[in-house]
């Protein structure tokens, strides 16, 4: 435990030596892109998410803040390991983070490397690192679409992956699991961008061509299902050590607001969990 002299926080080491696994295990990061808290929770209250529900423990989903409010921002601070943090006070011990002087946050079992970014380190050290985009900004047409992509060794992205494809959770996941099927027994980093939560999502359950919260919800359930085949592929290959969270929330009309990029509650407010497959 480290102790922070000037006001008293603390943080806990992690229940997991990530240096260790580091080497040994494969690694999974799927951001929900645009998933609310409130929404995953009542789909887990609801018995709703099959494939996840045995992974969220027995109070679901635990309620984190995000380190920004819209996609680009969030996944730059995510893969320099600045995930979502602990709603309640105290410091977020870091599972990954880049050699950085002063950081309280780093702890004896954080995986510290020298490299930027976390792809970048893995890569490194012979893992095959794969991005399957999502939404606007792992789109490759434009320069900016180009830059997270950018830090693994390949990367995905069809117009089939993208927001107004009505099954692109099922595509993008199919697109998943044959890039891990062709590592074979090299050791990986797969990370998916979903972009099936994000605007437009009325066509998850609506006829009036109108984006709710309750298709918001029900995006996610489709999700679940489509991650069903990919779980089990990881679980196939040995162990998989995953972080499935949201990069931040969305608004739909809540004290006027509409979208995501403004500091509200249920923006800054996402779903996270961690575990071992």
């Amino acid at each position: 435990m480290h102790t922070k002299p000037d006001d008293q926080q603390t943080v806990v080491d992690l229940p997991w030596d990530m240096a260790e696994l580091v080497g040994e295990i494969d690694f999974l990061l799927i951001t929900l892109d645009t998933l609310r808290f409130d929404a995953a929770q009542d789909a887990w209250c609801e018995g709703r998410l099959t494939t996840l529900a045995p992974y969220l423990g027995s109070d679901g989903w635990e309620r984190r803040h995000t380190p920004g409010t819209f996609t680009y921002a969030a996944h730059h601070a995510f893969f320099s390991g600045f995930l979502p943090t602990r709603a309640d006070p105290g410091l977020t011990p870091r599972l990954f983070a880049p050699r950085f002087p002063g950081s309280e946050t780093t702890t004896s079992r954080t995986f510290v490397f020298e490299e930027p970014t976390l792809p970048e380190a893995l890569a490194a050290r012979g893992y095959r690192t794969i991005c399957i985009g999502g939404t606007g900004f792992f789109n490759p047409a434009s320069a900016l679409g180009r830059v997270l992509p950018g830090l693994f060794s390949e990367s995905h992205w069809r117009s089939e992956f993208g927001v107004t494809d009505r099954r692109s959770e099922r595509n993008q996941i199919e697109c998943a699991m044959d890039r891990l099927a062709e590592a074979g027994s090299r050791r990986t980093f797969l990370f998916v961008n979903i972009s099936a939560i994000h605007q437009p999502n009325w066509f998850y359950g609506s006829q009036t061509n109108r984006d709710t919260l309750q298709t918001h919800k029900e995006a996610l359930i489709a999700v679940d299902r489509a991650l069903a085949p990919l779980f089990e592929l990881c679980q196939q290959r040995g162990r998989t050590f995953c972080v499935v969270c949201s990069d931040h929330g969305t608004a739909y009309g809540e004290d006027g607001h509409h979208g995501h990029r403004v500091a509200h509650e249920v923006v800054w407010n996402v779903p996270y969990a961690e575990f071992l497959l």
